[in-house]
């Protein structure tokens, strides 16, 4: 997504390009660009230059909204998303601490935006090790 947000303008990019560049298999590559692209985060182009964009700006697609897609719902604890899987929910001294920490990593996620993370300054070997 951040690749794609990089090149924001410069066409789509092909499922299997994708999955080069991010080194994860086809198949991954796969799963991956139809969650995002179900989720409205990418949009697809059929034909010989065809393949996935950003389905919004890169600044209106946040980390949460990306991670949200692909892997569902964060939940630091099963208690936190669903109450009823804790038979001590009623009585627990800790889920509200739970439920303060799930609502900071939400809103610092949903903070992050793609647009923020494209431009980044990349570190040297970091950038090195991107391209290999």
């Amino acid at each position: 997504m951040v690749n794609l947000a990089r090149r924001d303008g410069d066409g789509p990019v092909s499922t299997r390009t994708a999955a080069t560049q991010e080194h994860v298999s086809y198949q991954l590559a796969c799963k991956l660009m139809q969650n995002l692209q179900k989720a409205g985060l990418l949009k697809s182009s059929m034909g010989p230059k065809g393949g996935f964009s950003l389905g919004r700006k890169p600044s209106q697609i946040s980390l949460l909204d990306v991670i949200v897609a692909v892997q569902g719902p964060i939940s630091v604890n099963r208690c936190v998303s669903i109450p009823k899987a804790c038979s001590q929910y009623k009585s627990c001294s800790v889920k509200d601490r739970l439920a303060d920490l799930q609502t900071v990593i939400n809103d610092g996620l949903a903070k992050i935006t793609l647009d923020e993370l494209a431009h980044k300054p990349v570190a040297k070997n970091e950038a090195r090790q991107a391209k290999k």
